[in-house]
């Protein structure tokens, strides 16, 4: 399953690409090679920095001006492929043993899969570049090829491409293989030499004028250039005090990552020493541009946390930073701009230098700290939970980890529902029929409470503002209290608010619907965004930003009325419970008096928030968990009732007053 996986990334890989206009795709590549390229032009290459290479790769790639322009984006995209696919295969076969059969059998597709989905992969995809030659050629270099001097030889052109490479010389004569560190050097010296041969001024204006390609292609302070240079100038520096500061830091990063590399080398990972080396190139190279960072992906290989909640974390996270964008991670707010637009440099620097990896003499190498799981309580049917192996964990997640997936997930459904959408004609067509539909139900008070609340400012004014601003508030709080105060709770109600959106989802696409107030001559009245010009195609500008026809189901009032439920299910106190009755019942209120919803996008609402609650027990089992058992040494008298911890005291949410065990 996961090789079929596998094939079907690699076609949609291809067609991705190969759908692009000729003039939009491989674009660096064309810009080298196509009819009007770099490598065409019989002056330098670097006169107008669209060549970025070093003078061997443009030496290298000349014979390639003569293919055929048709011919080369698909012989260029299959090739990058075959090297994905050889890169994923040698990697997985380099893992530190002792490895199960299990994963023996799974790190192979599994590695390709993610190699594809990496950003580093994809773009050099869409640009045609040659970044994961030099990352292949490391790998085989260290793990496939037999001989000292073979291994040098593959460092050598490697690092001819990619002149940062050369740090992995470094490592092999401090891990005792210093016959290939010199014939590395060797090779090294002798590509440049070469090129330096056949194109002198091109080298000098690469490794002299430009200090190693320093500020060809793109502005150096750019976002693409994820080195400490490139952050550095970000932050505003520039001239002597920036390039300064910045060979200090790369010396300092240079010492204790390649350290580090040596250890882990020692300890019988190497390919995490590859990888944590390769990271500290990517930190100290002048321009460490997207597609030349896959080395932070490789980081994946090593094994942080004592305990097994949390050997996740640092693979969950550079999985994520490596195949998604920041802005996806982290929310669109100034303050964490900087974090964000040099997420790809963290990680890279978290792996060389800070993050701990075990070795493998550790006692946790093997075996973690387990995790304590809940016995479930007996379900009404036999084949609940549907997932045996979906046990409750008593204990609360990783923060770091959660609020990174709750970001991403709302980052995903944010664009979901801003793609769902099948425009305005068939929006409308359908709130047309939902419209009828009420009206024979008789149901369609819509209008009158519409209205009515507008005849009342200060009506209208609270409804507007608790519209606006408790969407996010409750249920963040929410699941916020439960994190700390109910970890197993808070496990339970995540899963089933997590289900009702997905199916939310599937809602927006299959069924795009406009709400009353863009339905043109039913006089509704947007009390929020003011008067709609319906006599423009655009008038419903806001779509632009977030889909205006996602009204079928209401995740306003689904997230309300969940909030509620979970509000009823575990407050101690009765007026918490009745409390929390009012947020849906003012959601409902506000959602139909200011015209964004129809009463039976509350109802579609409710039943994804039934489906939601209803998956996660068929899926997980009942909420409520089973008392701990007690040893029969410790057993109290048969007239004395067994003792059960409470949540407050133990922090974990073993039972409760309403509906704990």
């Amino acid at each position: 399953m996961l090789w079929l996986v596998v094939a079907a990334l690699a076609v949609r890989q291809m067609a991705v690409v190969l759908r692009q206009p000729p003039g939009e795709r491989l674009t660096d590549l064309e810009t080298w090679i196509g009819e009007n390229g770099v490598l065409h032009v019989t002056g330098s290459l670097y006169d107008n920095d669209r060549f970025t290479g070093t003078p061997f790769a443009g030496l290298v790639l000349k014979p390639l001006t003569r293919t055929a322009e048709q011919s080369l984006g698909v012989v260029w995209t299959f090739g990058s492929l075959l090297l994905v696919v050889a890169l994923g295969i040698v990697a997985a076969r380099a893992l530190p043993g002792p490895v199960s059969r299990r994963t023996s059998l799974l790190a192979a597709p599994v590695a390709i899969s993610l190699l594809m989905l990496s950003l580093p992969v994809r773009n050099a995809f869409h640009l045609g570049q040659t970044s994961i030659l030099p990352v292949l050629l490391v790998l085989l270099a260290c793990f496939a090829v037999r001989g000292e001097r073979a291994s040098g030889l593959l460092i050598g052109l490697a690092a001819a491409l990619q002149p940062a490479v050369l740090l992995f010389a470094v490592l092999l004569w401090f891990t005792g293989r210093r016959q290939a560190a010199v014939t590395g050097g060797a090779a090294f010296a002798a590509c440049t030499a070469l090129a330096w041969a056949a194109m002198p001024s091109d080298s000098w204006t690469y490794w002299v004028h430009h200090v190693a390609g320093a500020g060809l292609g793109d502005s150096p302070d750019s976002l693409a250039n994820q080195s400490l240079h490139g952050a550095l100038l970000r932050f505003g520096l520039a001239g002597p005090l920036e390039r300064v500061l910045f060979v200090v830091l790369a010396a300092a990063v240079c010492w204790l990552g390649l350290r580090r590399a040596v250890r882990y080398a020692r300890d019988g990972q190497l390919l995490l020493a590859v990888a944590v080396t390769g990271c500290v190139a990517v930190a100290v190279s002048p321009t460490a541009w997207q597609h030349q960072l896959l080395w932070v992906l490789l980081a994946v290989v090593g094994r942080v946390g004592k305990r097994a909640s949390d050997r996740l974390v640092w693979p969950t996270v550079v999985v994520l930073v490596s195949t998604l964008p920041g802005k996806m991670l982290l929310p669109n707010k100034a303050v964490v701009f900087p974090l964000r637009d040099n997420v790809l440099l963290i990680a890279a620097l978290g792996a060389a230098c800070a993050a701990p990896f075990l070795l493998r003499t550790s006692p946790y190498w093997q075996q973690p700290i387990p995790t304590d799981h809940a016995a479930p309580a007996p379900a009404r049917w036999s084949r609940v939970p549907l997932l045996p192996f979906w046990r409750r964990v008593l204990s609360r997640p990783n923060l770091l980890l959660e609020l990174l997936l709750i970001r991403v997930v709302y980052s995903a459904y944010a664009q979901v529902r801003l793609a769902a959408t099948a425009g305005r004609a068939t929006a409308e067509e359908h709130g047309r029929q939902i419209h009828s539909l009420e009206q024979w139900l008789h149901i369609d008070i819509e209008h009158w409470v519409n209205h009515a609340v507008v005849g009342v400012g200060w009506l209208r004014g609270f409804f507007d503002y608790y519209y606006s601003t408790f969407h996010f508030i409750v249920p963040l709080a929410i699941l916020g209290v439960l994190y700390v105060r109910r970890p197993a709770d808070y496990r339970w109600v995540r899963s089933s608010i997590g289900f009702a959106t997905f199916l939310a989802l599937v809602g927006f696409w299959l069924y795009p619907l406009a709400p009353p107030r863009l339905m043109p001559g039913l006089g509704f009245i947007d009390t929020i965004h003011g008067v709609q010009d319906f006599a423009k195609p655009d008038y419903g500008s806001l779509t632009s930003m977030t889909n205006q026809y996602a009204a079928m189901p209401s995740l306003h009032f689904g997230w309300s009325l969940w909030c509620g439920v979970v509000i009823v299910m575990l407050a101690p106190k009765l007026w918490m419970k009745a409390l929390g009755l009012l947020h849906p019942l003012f959601t409902v209120s506000a959602i139909i008096a200011t015209a964004n919803h129809w009463v039976l996008d509350a109802v579609g609402g409710a039943l994804v928030v039934a489906l939601g609650f209803g998956l996660t027990y068929v899926l997980a089992g009942p909420r409520k968990l089973r008392a701990p058992a007690v040893p029969a040494a410790a057993k109290p008298q048969d007239d004395l009732p067994v003792p059960v911890p409470s949540p407050r005291t133990t922090g974990d949410a073993v039972g409760s007053r309403s509906g704990g065990a």
